[in-house]
C-alpha cells in the first residue's frame, strides 16, 4: 500500500496583494519548495498519488460556524481594498480572491488522505497543503490559517469512520491554539503541542499556551503543551520530548489515528523559530509515531519553514540544511530505548541528582547516541564538554569547533591534530604507555579545559582492558567535578560495566598489573602530540625526563612530568594551585543504566 501523497497546484494561487511585513512570508514558494524537494530526491514518484478535492461546506461545518464559512466564501467577490480591510479584522491573516477555493482544496486534500489511510488504501501519507490551518478557530482566521485542516480531519475520522481516539501531534514552532480550543473539552482527541513560548513573549502570546493548560471538563488531561522557554532546541531535545512526555501518554491513550500538524519552522535554518533540530530529526519523530495506531499516520503541512525566495526571508531554508550526520541507527526500537535511558541519566547528572553514570547502547547506534548526548549536554547548560573516545567512533561532522567541545580520540595508528579541540592519537599498547597518555595528555588537557561534563565512549574495537577503563573514568571525575557519563556497547562484558561503576563511585581502582613499560613509539607519539598542542593547552608545557625507576617496580614507570613555569597568563577562572591537586567535592552516588 505504501505512502500516499496529496497536493494540488491550485493551492499556490493565493498571495499577498499589498504590503504587509508580517504576512509576506506566507508565500506560494513555500509549497513549491516542499514539492520540489520531494521531486529532487525521487520521493514523489515512490508515493501513491491521491487526487485533491474541495471540501464541502458541510465538512467545513464540522468545526467552523456557518457564519464564518459564509464570510470566507464572500472573499471571492471582493476587491483588493475590501480584502485588505477584512484581513485587518484578524491577527496575521490576508485574504485573496482565490482563498476560499485554495482553503477548501487544503481541507479536501487532508480528508482524501485520511480516507485512504483508514480504508486501507495506504499505510500513511503526507498532505502538502496551503493555506495552513492549526491557528484557525471556529469563527476566526488566525496566523495565515483559514480553515483548520487537521481539526476537520479529526472530526471527519470520528464521524465518518467511527473512530474513538485520535492523536494530534503539533510540532510547528507556534502553538496551534485553534486545535486546542476546538478540542479542549473532548476526551476523544489527545492534542500535543511543543512550541516556542518564552514565558508568553512569543506569538501568539497566550497564557493558555503554557504547560498548565490541560483541557477542561471531560477533556481535562487531553491537552498537552510543552512550551520552549528558550531557543536553540535541537535533535536531542525533540527526541527527549517524545520519549519522556508524548509517547508514554500516547501509548496509554492508544490512538486509532495519528495526525501530525507538520510545521517545519521548528527546524534549523528558520529565523522565526531559531531552533537547531535537523531535518533528519523529523524523520525519526515520524517513525516513532508510526509505532502507534497500527502505523496509520497522516502528516499535514502547516508552516513549512521560511524559504529564501519569499520576500524578506533571510537565512537558509530546509532545502539547504547544514551538514549533519543522519541518525538512521536510532530508528530501531532498542536503540531508542537505550537513548531514552541515556538522556534520563544525563539529565540527572547535569541537574545534580546523580554524580555520574554508565549507559549502554546497541553497537550500530553508538556514534549517533554519542552525538545526541553531546548536543543534549550543551542544551542543558554545559558550557564545555570533554569527549574521550576510544575505538571506531568518528567525530560528528556538524559539531561546532568553537571551543565548547574538546574531542580526544584514542585509537588509530598516527597522531592527528585537526584543531586545538579535535585530537586523535594511537592507543598505547602497554599499561605504561596508557598511564603516560592519561597522566601526560588526558588529565592536563582536562584541567586546562575545565569541563562541565565528561563523556567517555568505548566504541567498537576499543581494546581497552577493564582496569584501564576504570582508571580513565575514575581520574576524570576530578577535573569534571564528578560529572562523568560512560557510554558502552550493549555487548560489553558485565565485568567492564561493574568496574566502571565502582570507579565512578570512588571505590578502589583495580590493579593495572602486570605492568609493562611504554614503548619508544608510544612515547614519541605522545611527545609529538604534546608539542603540537602546547600553544593552546598550558598544562602540556612540560619537560619529559628520562624514565624513572620506582621503588618496588621491576621496570621503569614511564615519563615523569615536571611543570614548567607558564609563559603566559593563567587559564581564566582557574587558580594555578588547582592544577596541582584539585579534588572533587563529595557527590551523590553514580547511576547505572
Amino acid at each position: 500500500m505504501g505512502t500516499a501523497l496529496v497536493y494540488h497546484e491550485d493551492m499556490m494561487a493565493t498571495r499577498l496583494l499589498w504590503d504587509n511585513s508580517e504576512c509576506k512570508i506566507e508565500c506560494p514558494e513555500r509549497l513549491a519548495a516542499a514539492l520540489g524537494s520531494l521531486r529532487q530526491c525521487g520521493l514523489e514518484q515512490r508515493c501513491l498519488h491521491l487526487a485533491a478535492r474541495e471540501a464541502t461546506e458541510a465538512e467545513l461545518g464540522l468545526v467552523h460556524s456557518p457564519e464564518y464559512v459564509a464570510l470566507v466564501r464572500r472573499t471571492q467577490t471582493l476587491g483588493t481594498e475590501e480584502l485588505q480591510a477584512l484581513s485587518g479584522q484578524f491577527d496575521a491573516v490576508y485574504f485573496h480572491p482565490s482563498t476560499f477555493h485554495c482553503a477548501r482544496l487544503a481541507v479536501g486534500a487532508v480528508l482524501q488522505l485520511v480516507d485512504a489511510v483508514l480504508t486501507g488504501g495506504s499505510n500513511n501519507g503526507l498532505a502538502l497543503v496551503r493555506p495552513p490551518g492549526h491557528h484557525s478557530q471556529r469563527a476566526a482566521a488566525n496566523g495565515f490559517c483559514v480553515f483548520n485542516n487537521v481539526a476537520i480531519a479529526a472530526e471527519h475520522a470520528k464521524r465518518k469512520h467511527g473512530l474513538h481516539r485520535v492523536l494530534i501531534v503539533d510540532w510547528d514552532i507556534h502553538h496551534g491554539q485553534g486545535i486546542q480550543y476546538i478540542f479542549e473539552d473532548d476526551p476523544s482527541v489527545l492534542y500535543f503541542s511543543w512550541h516556542r513560548y518564552e514565558h508568553g513573549r512569543f506569538w501568539p502570546f497566550l497564557p493558555e499556551s503554557d504547560a498548565d493548560t490541560v483541557g477542561q471538563g471531560q477533556g481535562r488531561g487531553f491537552t498537552v503543551n510543552l512550551p520552549w522557554n528558550q531557543v536553540g532546541m535541537g535533535n536531542a531535545d525533540y527526541l527527549a520530548a517524545f520519549l519522556h512526555v508524548l509517547l508514554p501518554l500516547a501509548f496509554e491513550f492508544d490512538p486509532e489515528l495519528v495526525l501530525i500538524s507538520a510545521g517545519f519552522d521548528s527546524a534549523t535554518g528558520d529565523p522565526e523559530g531559531q531552533m537547531q533540530a535537523t531535518p533528519e530529526c523529523f524523520a525519526h519523530l515520524t517513525q516513532l509515531l508510526q509505532v502507534l495506531a497500527g502505523g496509520r499516520v497522516c502528516a499535514v503541512l502547516e508552516c513549512s519553514g521560511v524559504h529564501p525566495k519569499c520576500p524578506g526571508s533571510p537565512g537558509p531554508s530546509l532545502e539547504e540544511p547544514p551538514a549533519a550526520r543522519p541518525h538512521e541507527s536510532l530508528a530501531q526500537d532498542e536503540a531508542l530505548t537505550a537513548l531514552g535511558k541515556l538522556l534520563y541519566l544525563l539529565n540527572g547528572i547535569l541537574d545534580g541528582k546523580v554524580s555520574s553514570g554508565v549507559a549502554s547502547t546497541p553497537a550500530p547506534a553508538a556514534a549517533a547516541t554519542l552525538h545526541v548526548a553531546i548536543r543534549r549536554g550543551l542544551s542543558l547548560g554545559a558550557q564545555r564538554v570533554f569527549c574521550v573516545v576510544l575505538g571506531e567512533l568518528d567525530r560528528p561532522l556538524d559539531l561546532p569547533d568553537d571551543g565548547r567541545i574538546l574531542w580526544l580520540n584514542i585509537r588509530g595508528k598516527e597522531v592527528v591534530t585537526l584543531s586545538m579541540f579535535h585530537v586523535s592519537m594511537p592507543l598505547p599498547g602497554t599499561t605504561g604507555g596508557f598511564l603516560s597518555c592519561v597522566l601526560g595528555l588526558v588529565l592536563p588537557m582536562a584541567y586546562g579545559f575545565q569541563p562541565d561534563l565528561v563523556l567517555v565512549a568505548l566504541g567498537p574495537d576499543h581494546r581497552l582492558q577493564d582496569p584501564q577503563a576504570a582508571l580513565l573514568a575514575g581520574v576524570l571525575r576530578v577535573p569534571a567535578g564528578g560529572r562523568v557519563l560512560v557510554l558502552l556497547e550493549e555487548e560489553s562484558a558485565p565485568e567492564l560495566a561493574r568496574a566502571l561503576a565502582q570507579a565512578l563511585n570512588g571505590e578502589a581502582l583495580p590493579s593495572l598489573r602486570p605492568f609493562s613499560t611504554a614503548s619508544p613509539e608510544d612515547l614519541q607519539a605522545l611527545r609529538s602530540l604534546r608539542a603540537q598542542l602546547q600553544p593552546r593547552w598550558e598544562m602540556l608545557r612540560v619537560a619529559a625526563s628520562e624514565p624513572v625507576q620506582r621503588r618496588g617496580d621491576s621496570e621503569p614507570s614511564g615519563s615523569e612530568l615536571l611543570l614548567e613555569p607558564p609563559s603566559g597568563p593563567p587559564t581564566p577562572g582557574v587558580p594555578r594551585r588547582q592544577f596541582l591537586g584539585a579534588s572533587a567535592p563529595p557527590a551523590p552516588r553514580p547511576a547505572h543504566q
